[in-house]
């Protein structure tokens, strides 16, 4: 679906709640950053958790869950003792990865941009 399609969607029809749906996935907080750290590879649930850094277990396992319904994360479980889970992008999800890569980058460049501003503003609101 292209941005003028999205656009022309009557605000209460299926198609845009649909839409909204697959935003309210890669929008919340912890999504893009598992996606963007399975770009480089298979990992295993604790590695995900060492690096997020700040979430908690059942947080990662229901936004992993939510991202293998959605299709964007393949699950791999391997018979050993313990199991072993193994966790990577799909196609699907290497698809959104390339999409939200420059948002990623936008933020890097810009996150000091947007520390001053809101020191800034903190000041006025003082």
């Amino acid at each position: 679906m292209t941005i003028d399609e999205i656009v022309q969607l009557d605000h209460t029809s299926s198609g845009c709640r649909a839409v909204n749906s697959v935003l309210a996935r890669v929008g919340d907080k912890w999504s893009v950053l598992i996606i963007m750290l399975l770009g480089d590879g298979k990992l295993r649930f604790s590695e995900i958790k060492r690096m997020v850094g700040g979430i908690s277990q059942r947080m990662l396992t229901l936004t992993l869950r939510g991202l293998e319904r959605d299709g964007l994360v393949k699950r791999t479980i391997f018979p050993t003792i313990p199991p072993r889970v193994d966790y990577e992008l799909t196609e699907l999800g290497r698809s959104l990865r390339c999409a939200v890569a420059p948002l990623g980058n936008w933020a890097r460049e810009h996150v000091a941009d947007i520390h001053g501003a809101r020191e800034t503003f903190d000041k006025r609101a003082e």
